[in-house]
């Protein structure tokens, strides 16, 4: 910037000429107040010297004196800046237009305003001189003067005219010059500001002004090294905001010759506009460390570039991303490469920056949009290029990678040239697998086949065999599996893969679904005896080898079997116990089986089987004559077990016993019990006909009828119909006419509402519907046997209702039948499944406390897949996470990493970024976000939170580019997630904020 020059010496001299000379006009004038008024002014007393004079004005009757009085009254207020001062002067020009005074009154102003430096003030006063009036001297004066105030006001073209009058002035002309030149200057008209510049003599002017300008415009002018020469003179003589531009030619000067390891000394003292640099200083200073190799230098500069949309930001961010990739950071380097490749000030660039941030999306993931959907838009861009052959196997691998293979499968139906056979082959087959993962074993059996119809490398045809038949085989296809296992099995690199394994263990349990327990019998023994079997699987084996022994009445091998299982940690000990009891019986050990009975229901104290153990230990006793003994285990378990479907069981039997020892009150009383608490179920039924038997011996058989006619399930005359009509219904559906079977069960429950197959009836029509998908008659019905007392049928309904109101997303409807199915039910797979959506159900309803109550009931269950086990983890976490106990947030969120996958993983993925950023472990941070990116990336949700922290991660690491970079892409790629975009958009205003008082290209406001 230009100084101000203020030598106005001529200025100073007319003007004390026109004092004096008014002094000794006055001298001789009688009123001494009024000389010493001048006086006073003279010396600039002004304020004293005006009321002097204007005393003199009120009292004198000479005009002259008037006048001039007036006049130094005005003058007077201009100089102490009083309000109304112009209007006394031009009050004075009119009042008087014959004084003498009237001229140099405007020029007295002017110059006044134009010392003062006042230049508007001044050219207002200076258009009413009267140039005629002027001296020659007075004349050059006033060009100058008017010209510098015009050239100060930005007025240019106007300014030129009135300073070239005064080019040649010996007063005015260097400093005229000098302005003229500078005009030259800021237009770009460098020759003409030399030619102007080279005319000046004044040596204190040139030794003072000149050489910063004329560096400059060498400088402009590409004359580097004359520029850094006169920069280099200058220096010593400038003050610090000079020295700051001549730091910045000189620097510039040496970047353009690329001599930059001179550059960048003199580019850091360069201070910035205003304390501020722009987005190209950044720029000049790290592309110096970059040519110099200084890498981490160059980023530092680099990424305070924000917001660029020119060449030079494209320059930047291309040469930032190689930066990043010298120091091994390749998710900055992909941010930067995506930037340059977002802009086409250079098409060159643009290409190489485009491939690059392909190839590193392949390499490293990429959060703002799929891997393959980079890949493709790269080809789509660019289809006849030389990297297309590697960007197509590229596109074919990202799927893979990214674990889309449903993508995956879908690009290679549609560009059979895109892969091999053999790749075709794999990808097949991991889609196979995703599905069956999935429970969509029919499309997964479908993909192993194709896999299959591609073989090309031996290890995924064994592979794809294998799970073909694990696929038929849950499709209950036990014929096509034992095919495909057998198949397996002699495949050339079945032993190489890691499903060879469980080879024995599945053969086996297809040929025991088979019912060939000979066959199963030899494979389970097989596998029990390898080496490789897994310890949980080798339990169940001898689980499964004792119950084929079992069922082909092979007693004491079973029971050696069943031992194994005892002897083991197998969660299912209480189950090869009861059949070992069991075993005991048929070989005619009763005393055998009655102690193991008696011992599983005191050892096994949270044994589902411990109903059913009470039962067959009160069925033993009877039939070795203990009938006491027998009751009391009846009771037991009718005390200790009310929501087992047994219990109606054990009351019949109790009954029957009196029955059968004449004990026919207490028979009655039983019986009675089971058909008013049990009523529909057959053993109610079964209870009414025995009672029937008893109030017939007893001849009482009116007070029977009295009884039953208050017993709705009986209808008595009707009983042939109702028995043929439910007959004729049962027999569609053993045939498997489901549509005919439903109409008859309609119509048995509408003609017999109450009848004596109604609780069948209405569980098999319930079946029947939900087999439609028709749930909500499904429901119905479900609930019909559920409203009807512990039967045989209410475990499976309690499931179904809530499976069914579970899939509908209502909890709320869901939570009583979870909880009583919780309570009552014997297999312990329903029991994790109440437990383990009532855990869900609870988080819904935000109870927290209950979420996570159960879901350390989930996990303490000895025998859960790891999917439910990183449910439970989850319910935990996100409980902590709502009432705050980040810790135990945190502790959870390990566990569900380690098992996890999908969505849940990439939730776990993201809370393990979350609580390292809270560390302030910024990197740690980022490479979990990174992890996300690439192996989640179909979860975006989490993906967009991820990279908010990530953006915060950089910023805190000093790394401001890639920080509003980020955030810049999640507002603009994740607009299906208003919440995410919103607090984008508030984490970038913030560091715009604080980057715009360091960054004069940054606009804070631009979001």
């Amino acid at each position: 910037m230009l100084k101000q020059i203020t030598a106005f010496l001529p200025i100073f001299m007319g003007f004390f000429w026109m004092a004096n000379a008014q002094e000794s006009k006055i001298y001789t004038h009688e009123d001494v107040a009024y000389l010493e008024a001048l006086e006073l002014y003279n010396n600039k007393q002004y304020q004293a010297a005006q009321r002097i004079f204007e005393t003199v004005k009120a009292n004198t009757s000479d005009v002259e004196t008037q006048a001039n009085s007036t006049y130094y009254v005005a003058n007077a207020a201009i100089r102490l800046n009083q309000i109304g001062a112009d209007k006394l002067m031009e009050d004075f020009v009119e009042r008087y237009p014959t004084s003498t005074k009237r001229n140099s009154a405007f020029s007295d102003v002017a110059d006044y305003y134009f010392e003062t430096g006042k230049y508007p003030y001044a050219l207002k006063w200076y258009d009413k001189v009267d140039q005629s009036a002027m001296s020659r001297k007075e004349k050059e004066r006033f060009n100058f003067n008017y010209g510098y105030a015009l050239f100060s006001s930005k007025k240019t073209k106007e300014a030129e005219r009135y300073l070239s009058k005064v080019a040649n002035s010996p007063t005015y002309g260097s400093q005229a010059k000098y302005y003229l030149g500078y005009i030259s200057y800021q237009q770009d008209d460098y020759d003409g500001a030399n030619e102007r510049f080279d005319q000046i003599t004044d040596q204190e002017l040139l030794d003072e002004k000149l050489s910063y300008y004329q560096a400059d415009m060498n400088f402009k002018l590409g004359n580097f090294e004359e520029s850094i020469a006169l920069a280099k003179k200058q220096l010593p003589k400038s003050d610090r905001k000079e020295v700051s531009e001549l730091n910045k030619i000189i620097g510039e000067s040496y970047f353009n010759l690329k001599q930059y390891e001179n550059a960048v000394p003199y580019l850091k003292e360069y201070k910035g506009k205003r304390g501020k640099w722009s987005n190209t200083d950044y720029y000049l200073l790290g592309y110096s460390y970059y040519k110099q190799g200084d890498y981490e230098n160059a980023i530092q500069q680099f990424n305070k570039i924000i917001g660029g949309t020119n060449s030079v930001s494209q320059n930047a961010y291309y040469h930032l991303a190689e930066c990043y990739l010298n120091v091994d950071k390749k998710q900055e380097a992909l941010n930067a490469f995506k930037n340059a490749a977002q802009m086409d000030f250079s098409s060159e660039i643009q290409k190489d920056a485009y491939l690059n941030y392909a190839r590193l999306s392949y390499e490293i993931g990429n959060a703002y949009e799929s891997v393959p959907q980079v890949i493709s838009s790269y080809l789509e861009k660019y289809p006849n290029d030389a990297n297309s052959g590697e960007m197509q196997e590229l596109l074919v691998d990202s799927y893979i990678t990214s674990k889309n293979f449903k993508g995956a499968m879908e690009l290679l139906e549609d560009n059979k040239n895109y892969a091999s056979k053999a790749t075709y082959q794999k990808v097949a087959f991991y889609r196979g697998v995703e599905l069956f993962m999935d429970a969509d074993h029919a499309s997964a059996l479908e993909n192993f086949t194709k896999s299959l119809d591609s073989a090309e490398d031996a290890i995924f045809t064994a592979r794809a065999q294998y799970w073909k038949g694990e696929s038929e085989y849950v499709l209950n296809r036990f014929d096509d599996a034992l095919s495909s296992f057998s198949k397996f099995k002699t495949a050339p690199s079945a032993k190489s893969v890691p499903e060879y394994a469980n080879l024995d263990y599945n053969l086996a349990y297809t040929y025991f679904k088979l019912k060939n327990y000979g066959q199963a019998i030899d494979y389970f023994q097989k596998y029990t005896a390898s080496n490789n079997a897994e310890s949980e699987k080798r339990n169940d084996a001898y689980l499964r080898l004792g119950d084929s022994y079992f069922v082909t009445s092979t007693y004491w091998p079973a029971i050696e079997s069943y031992n194994k299982v005892l002897a083991s940690n197998s969660p299912e000990k209480d189950y090869a116990a009861f059949q070992k009891a069991l075993s005991y019986g048929f070989v005619d050990r009763v005393a055998d089986k009655i102690k193991g009975l008696d011992n599983l229901v005191s050892q096994f104290s949270n044994s589902s089987l411990r109903d059913d153990a009470l039962f067959e230990l009160g069925n033993s006793y009877v039939k070795t004559n203990k009938e006491k003994e027998g009751l009391q285990a009846y009771d037991q378990l009718i005390r200790d077990f009310k929501k087992s479907s047994l219990v109606p069981q054990a009351m019949l039997r109790q009954g029957l016993i009196h029955y059968n020892a004449n004990r026919n009150e207490q028979a009655l009383t039983k019986f009675k019990t089971v058909a008013k608490d049990y009523p529909g179920t057959q053993e109610a039924v079964q209870a009414v006909t025995t009672a029937k038997l008893i109030y017939v011996d007893l001849g009482r058989v009116n007070e029977y009828a009295a009884w039953v006619e208050n017993l709705d399930f009986i209808e008595v005359t009707d009983t042939e119909l109702d028995n043929a009509t439910f007959e004729s219904a049962e027999k569609q559906l053993l045939e498997g006419k489901d549509d005919a079977a439903l109409r008859g069960l309609r119509e048995y429950v509408d003609q017999f509402p109450n009848g004596l197959h109604s609780l069948r009836a209405n569980f098999n029509l319930a079946q029947l519907y939900f087999k439609k998908g028709d749930t909500n008659n499904a429901l119905t019905h479900y609930k019909n046997v559920t409203d009807k007392g512990v039967n045989e049928y209410t475990e499976q309904s309690l499931a179904r209702i809530s499976e069914i109101y579970i899939a509908k997303d209502q909890y709320s409807d869901a939570i009583p039948f979870l909880e009583r199915l919780e309570t009552s039910a014997q297999i312990q797979q329903n029991i994790t499944f109440s437990q383990s959506n009532l855990m869900k159900g609870y988080y819904e309803q935000k109870d927290y406390e209950q979420t996570i109550t159960y879901a350390n009931k989930v996990l303490a269950t000895a025998k859960i897949d790891d999917r439910i086990k990183s449910d439970a983890h989850v319910m935990i976490a996100r409980s902590a996470i709502q009432t705050n106990d980040e810790a135990k947030a945190e502790e959870a969120y390990k566990e569900v990493k380690k098992i996890a996958t999908g969505k849940l993983a990439a939730e776990a993925w993201y809370y393990d970024a979350y609580f390292k950023h809270k560390a302030r472990d910024f990197e740690a941070s980022n490479i979990a976000v990174q992890k996300l990116a690439k192996d989640f990336s179909a979860y975006k949700e989490w993906g967009g939170k991820g990279l908010i922290l990530m953006a915060k991660n950089f910023y805190a690491l000093d790394d401001a580019y890639q920080a509003t970079y980020i955030l810049d892409n999640v507002i603009t790629n994740f607009e299906q997630f208003p919440e995410i975009v919103a607090q984008a958009r508030g984490e970038l205003s913030i560091i715009k904020a604080k980057e715009a008082k360091r960054n004069s290209s940054v606009d804070p406001d631009d979001n």
